[in-house]
């Protein structure tokens, strides 16, 4: 990876930047050295590095809160970012450079694109940011080839900088969609599989993909495996429709607007009579979310490249926030659109219930079984949330009671999905017996040190 020290060297100056936080993915920190004096000895003195070693979620984001720590003005980030808007510090990339055969990736892709049948009116170009160094003449290469067939080249650069203030959703590049003629727009990508080749794939469903391998040196045409991605998502939302208890994951703190939609995750939630937690664990892994086998399914709040998980090693079914809001539609429509990006879930709203969806008769009947499409059963849904404005007789028994204090006082937990379970389990933890077993008498312990105790023969 080529560090661009001269380069950014002059965006700290440039802007007058103090101090400044270095963030390096794990396969970056070799070079986290090197790339500390180097920049030291350039910006001088007066001005303090700082490297953050270990992120807090995922690497492609941007860690602001670990940069805050150490009271940062701007972060740099180096390597592979998923270029989601921040929205409390500045952001300095250095993407890296991976070779590249331009000349071989234009005419691949013209190929790819004559020998598919397809005809349009104009293409756009897509990257991964390791290929952003050659951007410029990638596009006028495909220019030269794609004008002979009256076809036009269209591209927004990635930027290099970003800052809360100048943050816009140009750099969102998830919502490609059909023109305003109704034309399908074919988008030509230049990258590796990865995430993000995904995540293109499934946000743009009905647009031809084709896509440029710099390794294998091969284009192919991507999008013929939307619809088996599609079809596993879509499989996942019919087990997320059966779970009454749900987590939301929060899977970052970088990106924006990701506390509204965590507050509307809640308020939708709760709406539809669900039970919600809200946890952050950091790094998922399936150890992590064993630990609450309460929870049926778990929301994941996180930036594009992170938020679709092979949920196949999980105890739970691991879904994003618009997935969520397709789960708890009443009747279960979904046309193939699938959407990413924070605000425009948030514009959404939550799902409306269609004006014949459910009658007066019917909504009081809450004991009505719903028929899974996942297990192909009838079950009877619990109900989270409910206003009941008779209190519920006290029982010894009841799931919803805790023992508080000696003196015997009891407090109701409503709506307590944690306790349920609690008692469903066949081990509570120690019983403490307080007052059920006369004291120990004192004993004498060991005297003297681990080598050689007073009372050892």
């Amino acid at each position: 990876m080529e560090h661009e020290l001269d380069w950014t060297a002059n965006q700290i100056i440039s802007n007058n930047y103090k101090r400044i936080a270095l963030q390096f993915p794990d396969e970056l920190l070799c070079d986290s050295v090197t790339i500390y004096h180097g920049l030291k000895r350039a910006i001088g003195a007066d001005r303090e590095l700082y490297v953050l070693a270990d992120t807090s979620y995922g690497s492609c984001c941007v860690d602001e809160v670990s940069a805050q720590h150490v009271d940062a003005d701007a972060v740099i980030h180096y390597g592979h970012a998923c270029m989601s808007k921040n929205y409390r510090l500045p952001v300095i990339y250095v993407f890296g450079k991976a070779p590249i055969d331009v000349a071989n990736a234009a005419q691949e892709l013209l190929k790819s694109y004559t020998t598919s049948g397809i005809s349009a009116k104009s293409v756009v170009l897509r990257h991964d940011v390791a290929y952003t160094h050659a951007a410029e003449s990638l596009v006028s290469a495909l220019q030269d080839l794609f004008v002979k067939h009256d076809v036009s080249v269209s591209y927004e650069a990635i930027p290099r900088r970003l800052s809360p203030s100048i943050a816009s959703t140009a750099t969102e590049h998830d919502n490609l969609r059909l023109s305003s003629s109704g034309d399908v727009t074919p988008i030509l990508y230049v990258g590796s599989t990865s995430l993000g080749l995904t995540n293109l794939l499934m946000t743009n469903p009905s647009t031809p993909v084709y896509g440029y391998d710099p390794v294998t040196r091969e284009a192919t045409l991507q999008s013929a495996q939307t619809n088996k991605l599609l079809m596993r998502r879509y499989a996942i939302v019919q087990k997320a429709r059966d779970a009454d208890v749900f987590g939301i994951l929060v899977g970052t703190l970088g990106v924006a607007s990701y506390l509204p939609l965590i507050a509307h995750l809640r308020q939708t939630l709760a709406a539809a009579h669900k039970k919600a937690y809200t946890i952050s664990v950091g790094k998922l892994n399936p150890a992590k979310l064993a630990n609450f086998p309460e929870i049926e399914c778990f929301v994941l709040v996180a930036c594009p490249e992170n938020s679709l998980v092979n949920a196949k090693e999980f105890l739970r079914p691991i879904v994003t926030p618009f997935e969520l809001q397709l789960a708890l539609q009443p009747a279960p429509t979904w046309t193939g659109e699938y959407v990413l990006d924070f605000d425009e879930v948030l514009t959404r709203g939550p799902p409306k219930p269609s004006s014949d969806e459910v009658s007066d008769e019917d909504e009081d009947d809450s004991e009505r079984p719903v028929f899974s499409l996942a297990t192909g059963k009838y079950r009877h849904p619990k109900r989270y949330g409910e206003d009941n404005s008779t209190p519920a007789p006290i029982s010894s028994s009841s799931s919803a009671l805790m023992l508080r204090d000696q003196d015997g006082t009891v407090a109701v937990l409503k709506d307590s999905a944690a306790g349920e379970f609690l008692q469903s389990r066949t081990f509570r933890g120690l019983e403490t017996r307080a007052g059920l077993d006369p004291p120990s008498l004192l004993q004498q312990g060991r005297i003297g040190i681990a080598r050689g105790y007073g009372d050892d023969h």
